[in-house]
């Protein structure tokens, strides 16, 4: 009872954890989508109509373009006059100064009084055409004004520009408006600029207001469609005139919807949508993976790769800072077939491209050229262990693309002279961003815990500190390693297992060796065995002992968990059998306390530690053949696996009978070519 209420609690909670999942992409990935848009078609000039045959619901006019506007609008504002107000007290007030200043001083200066009425003629003469300041003479210079408007009481009336003053200019009219009778040094001395204020004011206001009106009284429609009326149909291009029609149909649209309501009506589309591909993906890992949602790390890998390129298409459609196909698409599949594998790397990368598609303008030609583009990158990077790999890879990738867009466009263009040369450019800068995967895998094995390719081969030159110490220290396990790691490899690759995974974990199963070099018989030299100073007992836990301290050493050399499971597992839970049975037939009658003889295991759960239990077992027992012949070599290999599989040691892993019976081919296949018998070379006769 116990045992079924647990199992209950445990599959609510595994539920509860897929629906948290769940809720969480679609959320991110929903909250980044574009929402904007309520008209709902894609298209541009000189392209087919996509869609089905498109009739006008309602009246709504056809608007000019945009440049069309601007320059009617430009032409139009050419004519427009700005208004100015007229200050008629400016010129009584300073008349009114220059004859109590004459009468103060001035007479002392002038000769005549001819002198002060011509400074009042002209002065007069000058405020009645019309003083501004500088800055509004500037303003209408840069504007090419040839006009204006003043304002005198209730009234209107229009001036030209070329007959208003400035301060300046009506200074100099002044001194020099006749020089023949009048001494304009004289006339200077008088200090006349005091005289002279504008009395011409811009009236911004009432500018403002008139060119709005003007503005408002133009028209941006140059025709109208009526309800009923055929707008495009499928397969026809999309001309300028078209192009028009459908962006007026776009913007009376936007207009005429309510806003709030559109945009839940398309939220939930876009719920619906995403919800129905996640679930897709969800199922498809329920079904053939099952295994990665116990894997939380592969899981969120997954999960995460696939929101950020959701996020990231949908930011670049909101705000296109660059052209969506720099994005390295394809790096999505090669990060997940190099961590997981090719059918998971797939479906994900069906699943984003189909999401991200929905933001796009030309949903079709992005889903077309990514998802080849994808399947390219799986078949072309089936084990990343060079670099030379990657490079190869994206050499094929940026090929697709050019190939399939070539195709594309010469289908809907039918025309070499328009194909859109900048989509060849944004392929190349894809295939180079996407070299930079090599350099993200490091990242992410860090981040997830993960370990590729890359880092086994590193792992496996033996070069490295770890691995020669063991070749310094214990010359005798690091050849049994080598020869284990050539036997298991090749079985590997035979029953279509990790070939490099398992070569790597074989030159590290013996490490824990190194502590106790001398109580292991290939390290042994001069016949001294220190095992006869021991208790068959102590004997025992010394040679269990090199798996915990192998366990110890790949922790402080930061060997990777996939590496340690090799090491805890090539025994597994088995017996040392040389001590067991020696006690055992010491004491007749009696049974030993066998945890002293156990090794801690596990028992191998993969392939690749089911292989390479065998390879160890069988390489280690082939040195103790009397003779290498091919019937006593079958009969070691067969003996020994047998009794492995009799022990129950494979129960776990999912490795078959065919399986097992291919690696006993392969290993007396191998053990026959490495003790293959000699043939003695004739002594030279005296």
């Amino acid at each position: 009872m116990n045992r079924t209420k647990r199992k209950k609690s445990f599959s609510y909670r595994d539920l509860l954890y897929k629906i948290l999942i769940f809720i969480a992409t679609v959320t991110i990935i929903v909250y980044f989508l574009p929402r904007d848009d309520d008209f709902g078609y894609q298209f541009d000039i000189n392209k087919p109509w996509k869609y089905g045959q498109l009739i006008a619901t309602f009246d709504f006019p056809i608007y000019k373009e945009e440049a069309v506007i601007k320059r009617e609008t430009d032409s139009l504002l050419a004519t427009f006059q700005p208004y100015f107000t007229l200050q008629p007290n400016v010129e009584k007030e300073e008349l009114e100064k220059l004859r109590v200043n004459y009468n103060s001083y001035l007479r002392n200066i002038l000769p005549s009084t001819d002198y002060i009425r011509q400074v009042q003629r002209t002065l007069s003469e000058v405020y009645k055409s019309g003083i501004l300041s500088t800055e509004d003479i500037q303003m209408l210079y840069e504007d090419s004004i040839t006009s204006i408007r003043v304002i005198e009481g209730k009234e209107s009336t229009i001036r030209m520009t070329d007959g208003i003053f400035s301060v300046k200019e009506a200074y100099e009219y002044i001194l020099y408006a006749d020089t023949a009778r009048y001494d304009a040094e004289l006339l200077r001395q008088c200090a006349l600029n005091e005289y002279i204020t504008p009395n011409l004011t811009y009236d911004r206001p009432y500018t403002e207001t008139a060119r709005q009106e003007m503005l408002d009284s133009y028209s941006r429609a140059s025709g109208v469609v009526l309800s009923g009326q055929k707008i495009i149909d499928r397969g026809e291009i999309v001309t300028r005139n078209t192009y028009n029609i459908l962006e007026s149909l776009r913007e009376e649209t936007n207009k005429r919807s309510s806003s709030a309501t559109q945009r839940r009506i398309v939220l939930a589309g876009q719920i619906l949508f995403v919800s129905i591909m996640v679930l897709c993906f969800m199922l498809y890992v329920e079904l053939f993976r099952k295994d990665y949602y116990s894997k939380r790390r592969s899981l969120l890998l997954l999960f995460l790769l696939i929101i950020i390129y959701c996020v990231i298409t949908s930011l670049l459609n909101q705000h296109p800072v660059f052209n969506v196909y720099i994005i390295p698409y394809a790096m999505l599949p090669m990060i997940i077939r190099i961590f997981l594998d090719s059918r998971t790397a797939f479906m994900a990368h069906v699943i984003t491209m189909l999401i991200c598609s929905i933001s796009m303008v030309y949903p079709h030609e992005f889903i077309l050229l990514q998802i080849i583009a994808g399947l390219v990158g799986i078949f072309s990077l089936r084990e990343l262990s060079q670099r030379s790999q990657l490079f190869r890879t994206t050499f094929f990738i940026v090929l697709s693309y050019f190939i399939v867009y070539f195709a594309y466009e010469l289908i809907i263009e039918s025309d070499l002279s328009k194909l859109n040369i900048n989509m060849y450019i944004y392929f190349v800068i894809n295939g180079a961003l996407l070299l930079f995967t090599y350099p993200l895998l490091f990242l992410l094995e860090k981040t997830f815990g993960f370990t590729s390719n890359v880092t086994l081969v590193e792992l496996s030159n033996i070069n490295n500190d770890l691995l020669r110490r063991l070749s310094e220290t214990t010359p005798g396990t690091f050849q049994h390693s080598l020869q284990v790691a050539n036997l298991a490899a090749e079985a590997a690759n035979r029953i279509g297992a990790k070939s490099q995974l398992v070569r790597t974990g074989a030159l590290y199963h013996d490490i824990g060796k190194m502590e106790n070099p001398a109580f292991f018989t290939e390290n042994q030299m001069g016949g001294i065995n220190p095992h006869k100073s021991l208790s068959y007992e102590q004997s025992a836990q010394v040679i269990i002992s090199h798996v915990t301290d192998g366990l110890k050493l790949a922790e402080k050399y930061n060997l990777p968990q996939v590496i340690k499971d090799f090491i805890s597992t090539h025994h597994g839970t088995g017996k040392t059998k040389y001590f067991y049975i020696s006690w055992k037939n010491e004491h007749p009658g009696k049974e030993p306390d066998d945890s002293l003889f156990t090794y801690p295991g596990p028992n191998p759960f993969t392939q690749e530690t089911a292989i390479l239990m065998m390879a160890d077992a069988v390489e280690a027992a082939s040195r103790s053949l009397p003779e290498y012949t091919e019937e006593s070599i079958g009969n070691l290999v067969d003996k020994i696996i047998d009794s492995q599989v009799q022990e129950g040691f494979f129960k776990e892993c999912p490795i078959t009978f065919k399986d097992i019976a291919t690696v006993k081919n392969v290993f007396k296949e191998k053990l026959k070519t490495i003790y293959h018998t000699r043939i003695s070379y004739p002594e030279l006769k005296k």
